[in-house]
């Protein structure tokens, strides 16, 4: 019994923090995503004695993978594995790892078990390990709000084909994971509550803009998603500062694209990366103008790509 599932980080563009009170690993607030390409993880599953869990090559004892283990054997007859797991991107450095990784997972043991779960099925598995997770079982633009709290997809990748533009500024794991800062958000910053209170308007706002593909209401809806995101973080206590000084010179070099007349718009996440998301025309003036910024180690660009998969081996 063996199956390979691969998946691919998103990066949301209606941001996600903070859990809901009870059980499920419930977001506190509605996100709306997109599903990216080229940045793959693959993750295979295999029967064996016991479990036993590999990272990029090494064996590891990871407690949310053994916790998503413990959480699908109440529901499904499911033998002990031997997982595999591989990323072709920094791992847990704010590139969304955890929700390919999760997503992956997920649709490996499905193939494996013979599950035959369909994709919202599995998005709710996902979205209890990992929230993000949720969102890369389907391509494209994706959504995920309530009352079901299971990711759908919006807009194909083919709907509105964008460009990401991703200027790596630290490889190395972040200090603080997100599950860890979405919890001293919630229980030590001020404005955690209206942070909640103010989501459903911004995602609201933001499916219209991709459905009416208005790239400039995107922009400002997006960024101030991330800004607003990360002020939440930075009031915590002690602040959550994920940014370094590349990572804010990226942020002022977007801002100066677009002042010039690019259609780019930035968006970080719980790491020092910037994702640039822009027009397919502005790619290649986005990519040398976060190239050329001090700080900035590498550059990756990608487009929009497809939900998780898996096959029999």
């Amino acid at each position: 019994m063996r199956a390979v599932a691969h998946a691919h980080p998103n990066i949301a563009l209606i941001k996600y923090w903070g859990k809901a009170a009870g059980p499920g690993n419930v977001p506190a607030v509605p996100s709306l995503s997109i599903t990216l390409d080229t940045l793959t993880t693959t993750t295979s599953v295999t029967a064996s004695e016991a479990d036993d869990i590999w990272l990029n090559g090494r064996r590891v004892d990871d407690a949310k993978i053994r916790a998503c283990l413990t959480d699908l054997r109440e529901r499904f007859d499911i033998p002990p594995l031997t997982v595999r797991t591989d990323n072709s991107f920094p791992t847990a450095a704010g590139l969304a790892s955890s929700a390919s990784g999760f997503a992956a997972l997920i649709t490996a043991i499905d193939r494996a078990c013979g599950l035959k779960l369909d994709a919202t099925e599995r998005s709710v598995l996902a979205r209890r390990a990992s929230a993000s997770a949720a969102r890369s079982m389907f391509g494209g633009f994706v959504t995920l709000a309530g009352p079901d709290w299971h990711a759908e997809p919006l807009l194909e990748p083919d709907g509105w084909p964008l460009r990401v533009v991703i200027a790596i500024t630290e490889t190395l794991p972040k200090a603080t994971s997100s599950s860890a800062g979405m919890r001293r958000s919630a229980e030590t910053s001020p404005y955690f509550a209206p942070w909640a209170e103010s989501a459903a308007a911004d995602f609201h706002a933001a499916v219209e803009a991709v459905r009416a593909r208005d790239f400039a209401a995107l922009a400002e809806l997006a960024e101030h998603s991330c800004l607003k995101m990360h002020g939440l973080m930075l009031s915590s206590r002690p602040g959550l500062l994920y940014w370094n000084a590349a990572t804010v010179a990226c942020l002022h070099r977007v801002r100066a694209l677009r002042e010039a007349g690019a259609a780019v718009l930035f968006t970080v996440d719980a790491g020092p990366q910037v994702k640039a998301v822009c027009l397919p025309a502005d790619e290649a003036r986005v990519r040398d103008a976060l190239q050329s910024v001090p700080g900035v180690q590498q550059v990756l660009t990608t487009g929009l790509g497809p939900g998780a998969w898996a096959a029999a081996s």
